[in-house]
């Protein structure tokens, strides 16, 4: 059992779908997938509250690499290949039909995570892929020329194979290892986290939810839309993940200590704003809530501005104006801190790209060498897109390790 033709390092997302596609394109293949703990498809089992997000409904390659802070260029082709229309034909036609929520999201009818564990779990079995548990790689060496050109150490024994797939997602100790065989890593930090904002009165408003706010990171170009939720310890919500995503790598830099800058009305201009004046000059302008905004939220906001609650729009000063305006389209908040988002934990980093061929995910430095998923230096924002990606790369990494010898 330990020499195989493929040998996967990782029973996850990526490595079980590069695993069954190249036994399907190949039945007469031994494949091996080892995992590094007790059960596999740890990831999927947790993510999406245990529902599993399995992809987007964003149908168009162009448009699903928009998702995709890193990996964005070179993801463009494999999109073609394989893309989200794909996933979700693959995935019914073993079995598992999806649904699409409100906003675009995909989950399996059964709102269950172990329909697609145990579909992969049968496929392994009827196309008899080992999978080996506790199995803690050690080391790996490559010998050129060799048929057996992989050596894979582990706590028990070696494994020796013809194909190598890592798919371990993120993990310094193989990052660590790929670079001793000669990788270039690019330095990991989180992504997907949520803003902490210490002391700061807003999180009194704590479970409010603004269904479509912008929120800019001062300084930089990096601006996302979506809903917003204040929470009991800053801000969260789609649109505070994308920015997180977006600005990973340069948040990191700055030991998350930044300003963020939310526009409460984003559709709202400032003229619809001083229109106030007049439409609602006798009225009181913090019992009053304007453009849909939640109505705790309206107080809180010119309750910053206004320190008199009787005060109405006619009698508005033009520096009040002006401050009020400053609340409703670019209000501040100093972050200091982050906290990770739940279990959609992505790390930005790993692998260099440049050192894959996306034809077929193969590395460029060893023939034979394939990688998938987080281990490379792709992530994407929270909705299926980071899933997307690992099917992507596991579906073709596997057809080209399925080709005949």
């Amino acid at each position: 059992m330990n020499q195989q033709d493929i040998i996967i390092v990782g029973g996850g997302a990526a490595g079980f779908f590069a695993a069954i596609n190249a036994k399907i394109k190949n039945p007469a293949l031994h494949v091996a997938i080892l995992e590094q703990s007790k059960e596999v498809l740890n990831k999927v089992k947790i993510s999406g509250g245990g529902r599993c997000n399995v992809t987007h409904k964003c149908f168009d390659p162009k448009s699903l690499t928009s998702y995709y802070p890193r990996g964005q260029k070179e993801l463009l082709g494999p999109f073609h290949v394989f893309g989200a229309q794909d996933t979700v034909s693959w995935f019914e036609n073993y079995g598992v039909k999806l649904y699409t929520e409100p906003d675009g999201c995909m989950f399996p009818v059964s709102n269950s995570s172990d329909t697609i564990i145990q579909c992969f779990l049968k496929l392994a079995e009827k196309y008899r892929i080992d999978i080996v548990k506790n199995a803690k790689v050690k080391n790996i060496k490559y010998q050129s020329g060799e048929i057996l050109k992989f050596e894979v150490e582990t706590d028990e024994k070696p494994y020796h194979s013809r194909l190598l797939m890592i798919a371990t997602g993120s993990s310094p100790f193989v990052w660590n290892m790929l670079e001793k065989l000669g990788y270039e890593i690019v330095p990991p930090c989180p992504s997907l986290f949520t803003f902490n904002l210490p002391q700061n009165p807003i999180c009194g408003l704590m479970g409010l939810v603004v269904k479509n706010a912008r929120v800019t990171l001062k300084d930089t170009k990096i601006s996302t839309e979506g809903p917003l939720l204040i929470t009991h310890w800053g801000l969260s919500g789609p649109a505070i993940l994308k920015a997180s995503a977006w600005g990973a790598t340069l948040l990191s830099e700055r030991s998350y200590d930044f300003t963020a800058l939310v526009d409460w009305i984003p559709d709202i201009d400032d003229s619809n704003i001083y229109l106030l004046r007049e439409s609602m000059s006798k009225k009181k302008v913090s019992a009053n809530a304007q453009f849909g905004i939640p109505a705790r939220l309206w107080q809180f906001l010119i309750e910053q501005v206004l320190t008199d609650k009787e005060k109405n729009w006619a009698s508005l000063s033009k520096n009040e104006m002006s401050d009020i305006i400053t609340q409703l389209k670019k209000c501040p908040f100093p972050v200091k801190g982050k906290t990770t988002f739940k279990e959609e934990f992505v790390t930005a980093g790993g692998v260099a790209l440049h050192q894959i061929n996306f034809k077929n995910f193969e590395s460029k430095l060893h023939p034979g060498l394939f990688m998938a998923g987080e281990v490379l230096n792709i992530d994407a924002v929270t909705g299926g897109f980071n899933f997307q990606a690992a099917w992507t790369g596991g579906y073709m990494a596997g057809l080209e390790m399925g080709k005949p010898v």
